[in-house]
């Protein structure tokens, strides 16, 4: 074994002559293919107008849970407790998955002003009452400071012209602003 050297073994490639040439083969499936019968098409669902699954406006947070005695009472759970930034956050996810619209409170297809949507973020237990009016309170300060004629937040929100986009950047704006 001493002193005895190794040649290394040489490869050798295969032969490559009898692969089946790839543009035939591309040739013979699409042959194959179109002589098939098509399948019948099943009908899908559309999930959401928009293209997108729907999601829950309130994805992430804790709903209010009755306790053993609020059941024994027959009352409501108590409300989850949020701040006012999150009461603003919300009142976007909600207006993003049911709408925003103008006039009313709700219109019949489920959309909602503002006002509408402090209502239902209320009406599903997140947050009370004070909540909602420093909630008002930092939105009338954002649109007083825009337009002083501005005496209320559905006068804001029922302006002619006014676009769910500017509400939603409103929302954001008047959650920053709470934190601070």
């Amino acid at each position: 074994m001493h002193g005895t050297t190794r040649t290394p073994a040489r490869l050798a490639l295969p032969d490559l002559a009898f692969v089946a040439d790839g543009a035939e083969l591309v040739r013979e499936i699409e042959r194959y293919l179109a002589a098939q019968p098509h399948a019948a098409r099943i009908p899908v669902p559309v999930v959401s107008t928009l293209g997108q699954a729907p999601i829950a406006w309130d994805l992430g947070m804790t709903r209010p849970q009755p306790t053993l005695t609020d059941r024994l009472m027959r009352r409501p759970a108590a409300p989850t407790p949020i701040d006012t930034a999150t009461h603003l956050r919300l009142l976007s996810r909600y207006l993003t998955v049911h709408g925003w619209c103008q006039g009313a409170l709700w219109d019949e297809s489920g959309r909602r002003c503002i006002l509408g949507a402090q209502l239902a973020v209320l009406e599903a237990g997140y947050g009370t009452g004070d909540t909602v009016m420093r909630a008002r309170r930092h939105l009338m300060e954002h649109f007083v400071a825009q337009d002083p004629a501005i005496r209320s937040v559905d006068q804001w929100n029922d302006h002619p012209g006014r676009t769910a986009a500017q509400v939603h950047r409103a929302l954001d704006i008047a959650a920053a602003r709470s934190r601070t």
